[in-house]
C-alpha cells in the first residue's frame, strides 16, 4: 500500500535517467504536457528510488517506467499509453491501443526496452535537466 506522501502528489513518471530514448521520451512529455500535469523522477535518483520502496516495487529493475497516479501504478506499455492519453494534441488518439491485449503491447514494450541502449546509446549519468525543466522533477 503506497505511502500517504506518494497518494497527494501529481502523477509521477519514472524512467531510467541513464537511457538516452527514455530522456527523449521525458522531454517530449513535457513539451506535449502543457499543463504540467507530470511530475518525474529517474528510477536512479534518490527520490525514485524512495518512491519505488514506499511502493514496494523493485528498485534495481531499470527496464520498465513507471506511471504512479495517486495510489495506482501503472508499468510498460500501459504507462506509456496512460502518459499519451493525458497529452495535449493527437497523442491521446493512441489511447485505443489499450484494447490489444496486455502480453502483446509488452511484448513489444520488452523487446524495444532490451535493445534501446544499443539503439539509442546511454549516458554515464542521469541527464541534468535545464532550469526551466526542474521543476517538473522530483
Amino acid at each position: 500500500m503506497p505511502s500517504k506522501n506518494v497518494q497527494h502528489i501529481q502523477p509521477v513518471l519514472l524512467f531510467d535517467g541513464v537511457c538516452n530514448m527514455c530522456n527523449s521520451l521525458v522531454i517530449f512529455v513535457i513539451r506535449n504536457d502543457k499543463k504540467g500535469r507530470f511530475k518525474f523522477a529517474s528510477l536512479q535518483s534518490e527520490q525514485g528510488q524512495l518512491l519505488l520502496k514506499s511502493l514496494s516495487l523493485p528498485s534495481d529493475d531499470f527496464d520498465t517506467f513507471y506511471l504512479i497516479e495517486g495510489n495506482r501504478r501503472f508499468t510498460r506499455s500501459s504507462a506509456g499509453l496512460k502518459v499519451l492519453k493525458g497529452l495535449d494534441g493527437p497523442w491521446k488518439l493512441l489511447y485505443p491501443l489499450i484494447l490489444v491485449p496486455k502480453p502483446i503491447r509488452d511484448s513489444v514494450y520488452r523487446y524495444v526496452a532490451k535493445n534501446r541502449y544499443r539503439w539509442f546509446g546511454k549516458k554515464d549519468e542521469c541527464m541534468l535537466p535545464s532550469p526551466e525543466m526542474k521543476k517538473r522533477f522530483l
